[in-house]
């Protein structure tokens, strides 16, 4: 018991010694852009392109170099609350997804998609509606498809009830 012990303390031992000795990763490429950008705000880049700077200043061996530009960079991003506006406006939509109001569907299943497996029919029902009603923009607002639903899911749960 000891023995093993002793083999698993030395294993574990070794397996960090590894890790602790291995060599930093490198930057993502959101971290690389910011390094670019503010290199090429500070006229820094001695004519590289992005490509060759990439290269030069984000790989694996260029990481522990970068560490240091690094600190800045979280200032610049922290400096932008657009970000915060842009995701609320992206959640509006969800809202307008639930308004089916002024859409239109089909009251019942076409006839000519009998042979077919109900979920079949009702999908190439609400697909002959959907694209009937985007000639007179009777989809109200609403995609095929989208999150929050779109105007399938409203069909379905029409069409099932």
């Amino acid at each position: 018991m000891m023995l093993r012990s002793a083999i698993i303390g030395t294993g574990l031992l070794i397996a960090s010694a590894v890790v602790l000795a291995a060599p930093a990763q490198a930057l993502t490429m959101k971290e690389c852009g910011d390094k670019y950008q503010a290199a090429k705000t500070g006229n820094t880049l001695n004519g590289l392109s992005w490509n060759d700077f990439r290269k030069a200043q984000c790989g694996t061996e260029a990481a522990p170099a970068a560490a240091t530009p690094a600190a800045p960079a979280p200032a610049t991003t922290t400096a932008k609350p657009a970000p915060a506006p842009s995701a609320t406006t992206a959640a509006k939509p969800a809202p307008a997804a639930t308004a089916s109001g002024n859409a239109v569907f089909p009251s019942a299943i076409d006839p000519k998609y009998a042979k077919e497996s109900a979920g079949k029919q009702r999908m190439h029902t609400c697909l002959d509606q959907y694209n009937a009603n985007k000639a007179s923009n009777g989809n109200g607002g609403l995609k095929w498809i989208q999150k929050g639903g779109g105007y399938y899911s409203e069909c379905n749960k029409k069409l099932k009830s």
